[in-house]
């Protein structure tokens, strides 16, 4: 293992962020446990992974815009509508409908769930957040759907206007998610902040002066002792949840604190190589899948193992591989066929075939030091989660 920091140059070269992965995998597990193993699980403090993959997706996304800027000249909103459309859509209506079907079965939460359906349909999840519901935990993903359909067009605005606008713009933007406009609004601006936070992550790293501010955590020694301190600072979530008196400033300091340990996630290291371990990165590639069904995985470890004690490190675990070999047989059957699809589509009908274009002329701080190519579509993406559900 080289022992030294990661240059600008290497981060432009990564085609894949593998550690990122076994990251989702971790915060996976704990939100399981925190939904089906509970009290037991309760010292975890699992309803904070959602915005570990809040954080990863604003990151990730964010990034790809960004490297095709760089390669082409301009950012496809179509390109990017489709891949998003072909990578959510799908799981997302399968698993809605096998809820409803054993919804309609079990007759618990017929009315709750046909009530909200047209929230579920549309991708407006969260406007409902209390009472039972079997589908309630998917209210992220509206949050997240709605985050995919405004900041690309956000950033290319940025972008047309002049390049050292786009991380003045993130920050403006993480401000105004964080006011109150609204008593819709009230507690969700949060979410979408972190989300930012990991858009405003990418922006940084993408320009050289703004990496070099990161570089000296890509070290591994420096890499290690941050991984550390954050996962002291996981295990204190309620204290600082209680300290403030609320959730949104634990989970503001949170987001922040992740954001500046990622990159030493990226780099040769510790942290990246337990993260890339397979077993970390198979879960972490159907970790969408794994979210979507936990409450479906609930119902046939139910009836597959009525015995199993509630609240218990047993459930939780039952719950989670269940859930897991679901969404290990729609990953193959179902999800990566459709991801192919898309790209089949965005290849026939949406890309052009034309040289590489260079990058709009800008101030050196905004031009990348190596010439950028595309990242793999199956780069990690976010898994949503609850704290209600």
């Amino acid at each position: 293992m080289r022992m030294r920091t990661m240059t600008h140059a290497d981060f432009l070269a990564l085609r894949r962020f593998d550690a990122l992965d076994g990251l989702r995998a971790i915060a996976a597990v704990i939100v399981v446990f925190f939904h089906y193993a509970r009290p037991w699980a309760t010292g975890l403090s699992g309803w904070i992974g959602v915005h570990i993959f809040f954080v990863v997706s604003g990151f990730l996304i964010t990034t790809l815009m960004l490297r095709e800027h760089d390669r082409t000249g301009r950012i496809s909103l179509r390109e990017f509508y489709i891949r998003r459309i072909f990578r959510i859509w799908p799981l997302y209506y399968v698993a809605l409908a096998v809820t409803a079907v054993g919804v309609y079965r079990s007759g618990g939460g017929w009315d709750a769930l046909m009530n909200h359906l047209p929230h579920y349909l549309f991708f407006m999840n969260e406007y409902h957040l209390q009472g039972y519901e079997p589908f309630l935990h998917t209210w992220t993903i509206g949050i997240e759907w709605k985050f995919y359909l405004v900041w690309p067009l956000v950033l290319i605005l940025a972008s047309r206007i002049s390049t050292r606008l786009r991380i003045p713009v993130a920050i403006a933007a993480i401000a105004a998610a964080l006011v109150d406009w609204s008593d819709t609004w009230h507690k969700m601006g949060i979410h979408y902040s972190v989300l930012l936070i990991g858009a405003l992550l990418a922006l940084v790293l993408h320009s050289p002066r703004g990496y070099a501010l990161f570089r000296p955590i890509t070290h591994p020694v420096a890499g290690v002792a941050a991984a550390v301190a954050f996962v002291v600072l996981h295990m204190h979530i309620p204290d600082l949840t209680k300290h403030f008196g609320a959730e949104e400033p634990a989970i503001f300091i949170y987001s922040l604190a992740l954001a500046l340990v990622l990159p030493s996630l990226l780099s040769p290291g510790p942290g990246r190589w337990l993260l890339s371990l397979r077993p970390m990165v198979f879960v972490g590639e159907r970790s969408y899948g794994l979210y979507l069904f936990q409450g479906i995985a609930v119902g046939m470890a139910g009836t597959l193992a009525p015995w199993l004690p509630g609240g218990t490190l047993l459930r939780g675990t039952v719950v989670a591989l269940v859930s897991l070999f679901v969404a290990d047989a729609l990953y193959y059957r179902l999800e990566q066929p459709l991801i192919n699809t898309g790209r089949t589509l965005i290849k026939r009908f949406v890309r052009k075939p034309a040289a590489a274009v260079p990058a709009p002329a800008g101030p050196p701080s905004d031009r990348p030091t190596t010439p950028a190519e595309p990242l793999p579509e199956a780069l990690p993406q976010p898994v949503p989660a609850s704290r209600e559900a």
